[in-house]
């Protein structure tokens, strides 16, 4: 197991589950004979989800087959009590709160699907993965290859690996650092320096990049001046603004979500606003957050709090190959600021801030290190960060139309990513099938009623839209 897989694995706590968790509601519903027949047939092409982590002597990990693997392991088979039309959600979001916080058996492969054959005129589909096998990414990539007419994974080919030393480490380096830090800025923020690109280059072939000779000699300088200010940045972090929302987690969890906002007035109001959908959706986010905690009796006035959001340092192409390659990138959300056109102009320009930054490769590489040292080391040093941050918070585009699975429609798709160590809120966002879904999971220590943010997100959209004078959207 990689050193960073490896991270993600040892990161489990009782208060914080390293699982990434989500949910497809399904209509009509399906059964279980037909979710074995597909996981059968689809999933069990990735080896990660027949083989267990296995702890050896040397405190390495290292991925062994499951002598004893059987779907009924896996595959679970629920039901909810009964309860009136309008109550079921309710019902389906404690039920998947309470999953959050269980732990996965660490004797098998690391993930479950929970079935709720009858939910809502069909069923419903909570899925648990453990972290260390794949981020969200690349699970986003294997559910997608469970639905119908769905692109399955190509057969892993044999690789040649060198033999000597050298061989490995080279392999190693351009598995886990030459690559994704030659995608970190391009791929994740679509601006990277000439700087970022030549000294990448560099690393891959230098004989070729020194022909261009001095005059990228500044841009380089640029390039190292820039990643020096960034490790800066991330070292000198303040810690995050005390609110509620911080403090000890309990380990019980809340779930809420809603339902989706459609994804053309967010385009469209975006388009009249000269800014990103993403700007929109986090202004949106910031001000249901302001709301929630000015509601809750805080005073919030020129108030922000740090959210990570994770960013992606691998092409989406090879996603199937599963592992985790991605970074953080450290977000003020200004929840302080009361007019939306404002906030969201805010986040905007702390936004442009960020593209170019080198901070999510780092954040990559802190993990990378975290996994290589002892579990003592490596508490202590996400203990640090997890004090610098309010909420993890998670924004994925996934397919414009509506997936079809086992010959039901996947009406509503929704998933949040785990916080670590002290940090007790979770953000997603998700855009699917022509709506934009918010869901919520939070310690109950923290934020007893994620329900109260999650129901401000609409409100917040139509704020929005009557401030920029656009009631039509």
């Amino acid at each position: 197991m990689g050193a960073v897989d490896t991270a993600w694995l040892r990161m489990d706590s009782a208060v914080n589950r390293m699982v990434i968790v989500g949910v497809w509601v399904l209509k009509p519903g399906i059964h279980r004979d037909a979710l074995c027949a597909r996981v059968q047939d689809t999933l069990l092409r990735y080896p990660r989800f027949i083989q267990c982590a296995q702890h050896g002597p040397d405190g390495g990990v290292r991925w062994e087959p499951d002598s004893n693997f059987a779907l009924d392991h896996h595959i679970v088979s629920e039901s909810l009590p009964r309860a009136r039309a309008g109550q079921q959600q309710a019902l389906l979001q404690d039920r998947v709160a309470a999953l959050a916080v269980q732990p996965l058996d660490a004797r098998r492969p690391l993930w479950q699907f929970h079935l709720v054959e009858r939910y809502a005129g069909g069923s419903a589909l909570i899925v648990r993965i453990h972290h260390c096998i794949a981020d969200g990414v690349a699970l986003v990539a294997v559910m997608q290859s469970l639905v119908d007419g769905g692109v399955l994974p190509p057969r892993s080919p044999r690789r040649s690996h060198g033999h000597g030393l050298l061989d490995r480490a080279e392999a190693l380096l351009d598995t886990w650092v030459f690559a994704p830090a030659g995608r970190a800025s391009t791929l994740a923020w679509g601006a990277a320096s000439l700087g970022a690109k030549t000294s990448w280059a560099f690393a891959h072939a230098p004989r070729r990049t020194l022909e261009h000779g001095l005059r990228n000699v500044w841009a380089s300088t640029k390039w190292v001046l820039h990643g020096v200010s960034d490790a800066a940045a991330m070292a000198l972090m303040p810690d995050d603004s005390h609110t509620r929302l911080k403090g000890t987690p309990s380990g019980v969890k809340r779930v809420a979500w809603c339902q989706p906002l459609p994804l053309a007035r967010v385009k469209a109001l975006s388009k009249h606003m000269d800014c990103s959908v993403n700007d929109v959706l986090l202004g949106c986010v910031a001000g249901a957050i302001g709301h929630y905690l000015h509601d809750s009796g805080d005073d919030i006035h020129g108030l922000e709090i740090r959210a990570m959001v994770p960013v992606n340092l691998r092409p989406i192409e090879q996603a199937y190959q599963l592992g985790n390659q991605f970074g953080l990138a450290p977000l003020l959300l200004p929840i302080g600021i009361r007019s939306p056109v404002a906030r969201v102009r805010e986040v905007h320009r702390r936004m442009a801030d960020l593209k170019g930054s080198l901070q999510p490769l780092m954040a990559f590489g802190l993990l990378a290190v975290a996994g290589a040292l002892t579990q003592p080391v490596q508490d202590a040093l996400l203990a640090l960060f997890s004090r610098k941050t309010t909420a993890v918070m998670t924004n994925v585009i996934g397919p414009k139309e509506k997936m079809r699975f086992l010959g039901a429609t996947v009406e509503q798709s929704l998933f949040w990513v785990p916080q670590s160590g002290s940090v007790g809120l979770g953000v997603s966002i998700l855009s699917y099938g022509g709506g934009v879904q918010f869901g919520v999971i939070a310690d109950a220590a923290l934020c007893p009623d994620p329900q109260a943010i999650i129901d401000q997100f609409a409100p917040e959209f139509e704020r929005l839209v009557r401030a920029v004078g656009k009631p039509e959207l």
